[in-house]
């Protein structure tokens, strides 16, 4: 039996806002569905992802800007860090554990030299204070680039 993460709701206090700043950042709208004054659900999608999130009036209790450190998994830190700041999103500097074959809690500024998995990550919030955390998974060197560590 597969179990998928499909939908993630989100507290928003304004859901108009909270759209426009989703669409901003890259996330897709695919529903905005709005048959009552007490109802409305809106579900965007991060490119590339198979979970969306939802957003509205009338599908949860929680307060507004709750959701702490959904992450995103993203193949290259730096392009997505420039991709969501080049859209006006507010992303914290990049940071990787240090060290991390023994981590303990400590960070480092920039991504992970070798770049790699769970290793580097950017922490960013929307207007509610609903908090994502982009984490560098998959990444490739570009091609022709050494695989001794030419960055």
């Amino acid at each position: 039996m597969d179990y998928q993460l499909e939908v993630i709701t989100l507290s928003v206090s304004d859901v108009d806002q909270a759209a426009a700043y989703y669409t901003q950042a890259g996330f897709i709208l695919d529903v905005d569905y709005h048959p009552a004054d007490n109802f409305r659900v809106l579900q965007l999608t991060p490119p590339g992802s198979a979970c969306s999130i939802q957003i509205g009036v009338g599908l949860t209790d929680a307060p507004p800007g709750s959701a702490r450190a959904v992450y995103l998994a993203v193949t290259d830190i730096e392009a997505a860090h420039r991709q969501l700041t080049e859209r006006g999103v507010k992303v914290s500097s990049i940071r990787h554990k240090s060290p991390i074959d023994d981590w303990k809690g400590d960070w480092a500024s920039g991504p992970d030299l070798d770049r790699r998995d769970y290793a580097s990550f950017a922490d960013f919030a929307d207007p509610d204070g609903n908090t994502w955390t982009l984490q560098e998974i998959g990444h490739r060197q570009p091609e022709g680039a050494d695989d001794e560590g030419g960055r």
